[in-house]
């Protein structure tokens, strides 16, 4: 059983703060790689909750290794996003306040090859992404294309 299971067999749905890492993986045409998750059927960015004595970047390799078969090489630290905006509320009802270290990273090796976490994975330009994104996702996509508006892409 894994931290965050072991976690939510004694609190139940109960919100809990949990740090998570996500890669925001850019192709050479700077389109961004998400992943059609199956939990929510919504998009999202590849990554996930740390597991006990990883660092934020040993979680956000394996998290992406696990969900697109993709090793990354050289991670760029993005931005941690915290706060209200970022609490959410499963379908099973499990509620977490999440605290997310996102990188971006163009050095990827490997297939494409989604688990069973995902239905699809596919990039996506910054002006064309998909309409049903997980709200988390969606602002750290905001907050690239404010960091990397048209003209300097």
């Amino acid at each position: 059983m894994g931290y965050i299971e072991g976690l939510r067999k004694a609190v139940g749905n109960r919100p809990l703060i949990l740090v998570a890492s996500a890669v925001m993986v850019m192709d050479e045409q700077d389109k961004v790689l998400l992943q059609h998750r199956v939990d929510t059927q919504d998009w999202g960015i590849p990554g996930g909750f740390m597991e006990l004595g990883e660092t934020v970047e040993e979680a956000a390799r394996r998290e992406l290794l696990e969900e697109t078969g993709l090793t990354a090489g050289q991670l760029n630290f993005f931005e941690i996003f915290s706060g209200e905006e970022f609490f959410y509320t499963y379908p099973n009802g499990d509620q977490v306040y999440n605290v997310i270290v996102s990188f971006l990273t163009k050095d990827v090796r490997g297939q494409l090859e989604k688990d069973h976490e995902g239905l699809e994975l596919r990039y996506f330009s910054l002006d064309q992404l998909p309409g049903k994104i997980i709200t988390t996702s969606k602002r750290m996509l905001d907050a690239l294309k404010e960091r990397f508006p048209p003209a300097v892409r």
